[in-house]
Formats: structure tokens, C-alpha cells, sequence
């Protein structure tokens, strides 16, 4: 944890979210809210509603039941692309890459947003998209250098092993240039040196670029070590919130999650 960094206001706060599919409740009644700059994990066992509570963030789901403030203003009906415009971006568990695309290519997808030019002139190739296009390459070489895969950068994803495939997935997120990063279990599957330059990147992406980071991670070293808060949910309901040392101390996380007070 950067303690030079400062972090700010509250930047979204959710109130009483309660989501179900039929009759199962994936969440009840959970509050919580994110402060700009910091990074703020969710854990939980699995089938705790971890993942669920990202896609109520970027509005794949609208909870029956509860509100989101986002920057000071209720945020109704907002879908995902609405979110993604508004300055949430996203990575998922399992991911979701252009296979058959070069890392620049899949890189260069995520700054779609961010285009302005019409959809004709981005075809042509002509005037303001041409400019359009070299502003938006540079900054996605900077991603590039910032992650350190300059070596693989017209390599097709395909041929990448899983750590660098989920780097890319991480610089994607960042050409869209979030305020919000959420990032769902970023370092599933990877082994322990993965998982140190992942830590990294993630800390140096808070660190440098000022951006919120909520986080879904399952190693619990990752979690306490890199966490400014934590939250914890147990049956889509929220049994701890605090400091990682308040969260390692609370007798029903120990219970549910830890299984043993260390």
C-alpha cells in the first residue's frame, strides 16, 4: 500500500443493493462505497456474489432493489456502454481477447470510445480520422511501454501465454482511460512471478494514473498486501468492511472465508 498516495472523496457509493435471478437472491442489502484513488477489494468465497456486484457497477445487471451515486449523481437504467462512457472500464475472470489480434490491435479496440471522427471517415481513412488515429496509437504504445510487452506487440494473443495474455486484457482496459478499473479476479490461474508483476501494474496503474481500482481476488497475500479497503461478501450478503487489518481481525470473515484466525 502507496501511503504517499492520497485518497479522495467518496466517487461511488452503493446503498442497500439487493439482486435476484427468479427466485434466488444473488445480493442482499449491501452498502459499500469507493473513494477515488484508492484500491478497494471484494472477497468472498466462491458464489458469494462477488462478480455479480462488479456487473451491477458496470450496469450488465440492474438491481431490483437499492441505489448507486456515481460522482455525486443517482445513477438509473445505466447500461454498459453508458458506464464505460462515463469512465468505468472493466476486465473479466476468464478472458476476453481477440484471439486471432495482435496485442496492438486488441489494445487499440479499448480507445473506441474515445473516437470522435464519424464511422465513413474512420473507413476512408481520411482528414481528421487519420490524425484521429495517430493520437490514439500513441497512447496506446505508451500502454504499451507502460506494461512492458513492447517485444510482443504485433504478436497475435493467441500465441501468448496466460500472464501476458491478462496483461493485455489489462492494457485494453486502460486505453479507454477509466476512472473507475474494476477488475475481476486479474490474477486467477497465474503463477507466483505472474503474480508479482501483476501486483505491480496494478499498484503503479493506481499509483501513476491516479485510478480507482475495485478489485475481485481470490489470494488473500495479494488482497491484504495491496488493499486500501476491503469488503467482504458470504451468501450475497456483506459480513465485513475495513482496513485489511480490521477485515483479518473480524471473527465473521475468519468464519466464513478465512476458516483460521492467523
Amino acid at each position: 500500500m502507496n501511503e504517499n498516495r492520497k485518497i479522495g472523496d467518496v466517487i461511488l457509493d452503493l446503498q442497500n443493493i439487493s439482486l435476484s435471478f427468479g427466485g434466488v437472491k444473488a445480493l442482499t442489502d449491501i452498502s459499500f462505497n469507493v473513494r477515488e484513488h484508492e484500491i478497494r477489494a471484494i472477497i468472498g468465497p466462491n458464489g458469494a456474489g462477488k462478480s455479480s456486484m462488479l456487473n451491477v457497477i458496470n450496469g450488465v445487471y440492474r438491481p431490483q432493489l437499492g441505489d448507486i451515486m456515481y460522482r455525486g449523481k443517482h445513477r438509473k437504467d445505466m447500461d454498459t456502454y453508458a458506464a464505460a462512457k462515463s469512465g468505468i472500464a472493466r476486465t473479466f475472470q476468464n478472458i476476453a481477447l481477440f484471439k486471432g489480434m495482435s496485442v496492438l490491435d486488441n489494445i487499440m479496440t479499448g480507445r473506441n470510445l474515445k473516437m470522435q471522427t464519424n464511422f465513413l471517415l474512420q473507413a476512408l481513412y481520411w482528414g481528421p480520422a487519420q490524425k484521429e488515429e495517430i493520437a490514439h496509437r500513441r497512447k496506446v504504445e505508451e500502454i504499451i511501454d507502460f506494461l512492458e510487452i513492447q517485444h510482443i506487440r504485433k504478436t497475435p494473443v493467441s500465441r501468448l501465454p496466460y500472464g501476458l495474455q491478462k496483461r493485455v486484457e489489462l492494457g485494453r482496459a486502460l486505453a479507454a482511460e477509466p476512472e473507475i478499473l474494476l477488475l475481476d479476479e486479474p490474477m486467477a490461474g497465474m503463477n507466483v512471478e505472474e503474480k508479482q508483476d501483476m501486483c505491480r501494474f496494478i499498484l503503479d496503474v493506481n499509483d501513476q494514473f491516479g485510478t480507482t481500482i475495485v478489485l475481485i481476488e481470490h489470494d488473500m497475500g495479494v488482497v491484504m498486501d495491496i488493499s486500501d479497503r476491503v469488503v467482504v461478501l458470504d451468501y450475497g450478503k456483506k459480513i465485513g468492511d475495513g482496513t485489511p487489518d480490521e477485515v483479518r481481525s473480524n471473527q465473521d470473515v475468519i468464519n466464513a472465508y478465512l476458516g483460521v484466525a492467523h
